[in-house]
């Protein structure tokens, strides 16, 4: 069996994101449909929310290609520069927001998992946002009930994977966000919850 070809990893800041907004969005649409996200996307609303990190100087956007194909991405920026949702319930916990940089995302084409790309991408942000001198970096999930009905049998959320990278969840930050369900008809909203990791100005990534 022919050994994969070596991804390339692309990180990008503000402006020079925009070429790559539609294949960005049809990736997050791809990955954010499995469980737990179930998202029903669209390419519109993708470009829409994805332009923060264009108009961001201080973001980033790391592409993982294999060959010509992108097929995976990792974001992030300040979490003062994203919707209202994300800073809010730091700011109501006394944190302070401009030291603080958000991890968007991490999606990954399902038959590329187990590589070890997905802990390069969470390296790749954290040194970033290191590099511009946040003092912690965040990320949310999706809070999903243990009998919801399209849990799919042995699915294993990436609890054990985060703790490793060295997160820790916050009980009490949390936010809601809204998107639309793959099984729903309509919009609604979902709870969100914080996971937190302090930077050290002179640890490795």
């Amino acid at each position: 069996m022919p050994m994969p070809t070596p991804v390339r990893f692309t990180p990008l800041s503000g402006p020079a994101i925009a070429a790559h907004l539609d294949d960005l969005a049809r990736l997050r649409i791809g990955v954010f449909r499995e469980f737990p996200y179930l998202y029903d996307g669209s390419e519109a609303y993708e470009r829409k929310y994805l332009n923060a990190y264009v108009e961001s100087l201080r973001s980033i956007v790391v592409l993982v290609h294999q060959d010509d194909e992108l097929i995976g991405a990792s974001t992030g920026l300040p979490l003062s520069e994203g919707g209202e949702e994300f800073p809010q319930p730091f700011s109501r916990a006394g944190h302070d927001v401009s030291r603080i940089f958000y991890c968007g995302e991490s999606v990954l084409d399902p038959r590329h998992r187990g590589r070890g790309i997905y802990r390069h991408l969470f390296a790749a942000r954290e040194s970033h946002a290191r590099g511009l001198g946040f003092g912690m970096c965040t990320f949310c999930c999706v809070q999903r009930a243990p009998d919801h009905p399209l849990r799919p049998a042995g699915y294993a959320p990436l609890v054990a994977v985060w703790r490793h990278f060295g997160y820790r969840e916050q009980p009490d930050l949390f936010t809601h966000y809204t998107w639309k369900d793959i099984d729903q008809p309509e919009s609604s909203a979902k709870i969100m919850r914080f996971w937190t990791k302090p930077l050290a100005a002179d640890a490795a990534s």
